[in-house]
């Protein structure tokens, strides 16, 4: 009897803890989740969640694209610990709503779709997803994550900031 007790037990444990590793593969916000940079409360805007993950383990979120990018180009700035680097950057793919690595990702400017906090740079997994976008919603430029300026994301936040 005693055996049986342990082997259920035991599959429950498992079963949590599978459960609790599927978890910390998406991405998940709790309600007071704020945003590193303007402080606003990430988990209102889920469908435009983005993340950076430094090198001393702390992950911060934002309500967007941009305002990663803003933390990224001054990481000191919004709190990031001295020395420590960016080893992981997710946004969301605009249409599937699913994390994708941002460095593989492709980001649509000037089109007529806002996000949270402006004008915003709109994330997508596939260049044939944001040639598709880009087309139906008047975007101005593809672009990649290596070709996004400080000077571009600072045009894009004038007038827009809070914190």
């Amino acid at each position: 009897m005693k055996k049986i007790f342990w082997n259920i037990l035991l599959l429950m444990l498992l079963g949590m803890a599978s459960h609790t590793m599927a978890l910390a593969a998406e991405t998940v916000v709790g309600p007071k989740t704020r945003c590193a940079v303007c402080g606003m409360f990430v988990a209102r805007y889920p469908n435009w969640l983005a993340s950076l993950t430094m090198s001393d383990g702390t992950v911060k979120y934002f309500d967007g694209v941009k305002d990663m990018m803003v933390f990224n180009f001054a990481p000191q700035k919004y709190g990031a610990t001295p020395g420590a680097t960016v080893t992981e950057m997710q946004v969301n793919d605009y249409y599937a709503l699913k994390p994708v690595d941002a460095r593989e990702a492709f980001y649509v400017v000037g089109s007529d779709v806002t996000g949270p906090m402006g004008h915003e740079f709109v994330p997508f997994a596939t260049r044939a997803a944001a040639e598709a976008f880009s087309k139906d919603h008047h975007g101005q430029n593809i672009l990649t994550l290596e070709s996004i300026s400080s000077e571009l994301v600072e045009s894009m936040r004038s007038g827009q900031r809070m914190k």
